[in-house]
């Protein structure tokens, strides 16, 4: 990920932001990433996630027959777990103080999809105050949509500086 001014390293679970040009929109989102990289349940799965602006987030991640459903593809979990992160992602991005939730998520299946790369892409909405929209769709390997969905975010109680994936300032 090139940066102008300023670098950044992974040290253990923690991201070290460094440079005089580095903002504080930045260092929440290298936050966010790490949080992300810490949540036991993405131990899971082979993926990664990088904010890419404001209101913006994409998820990149492996598909493999480990996941399949009955009938040989991925199963929908797949597809909620990584379109609600990336809608998620995009919403908290304008959040600097606290946790989101997901209150509700709306999800189309367009296509089946069995091994490869996929990407969830994730995109702000609507809402700055308490209540966000995120839409977010999945595009495999060869370009094509294969899901799309919709999720309603809400401000929770949790501080993010209470969580410990949550990394500003090491």
């Amino acid at each position: 990920m090139a940066r102008s001014a300023g670098s950044s390293r992974a040290e253990g679970d923690r991201i070290t932001v460094t440079g005089a040009a580095t903002s504080g929109a930045q260092r929440h989102y290298r936050a966010l990433e790490s949080l992300y990289a810490s949540a036991p349940v993405n131990a899971l799965f082979s993926s990664r996630l990088e904010i890419t602006g404001e209101g913006t987030a994409r998820i990149t991640f492996d598909i493999t027959e480990e996941v399949y459903h009955a009938a040989g593809a991925a199963h929908g979990t797949i597809y909620f777990k990584m379109l609600d992160d990336a809608g998620f992602y995009a919403a908290n991005t304008f959040v600097t103080d606290r946790f989101l939730l997901t209150t509700s998520f709306n999800l189309h299946f367009t296509k089946p999809v069995r091994v490869g790369e996929v990407v969830a892409e994730g995109r702000w909405v609507s809402g700055r105050k308490r209540v966000f929209v995120a839409e977010s769709r999945l595009v495999d390997a060869e370009g094509d949509e294969i899901g799309r969905g919709t999720g309603t975010f809400m401000r929770s109680h949790i501080p993010l500086s209470s969580l410990p994936g949550y990394v500003t300032n090491p």
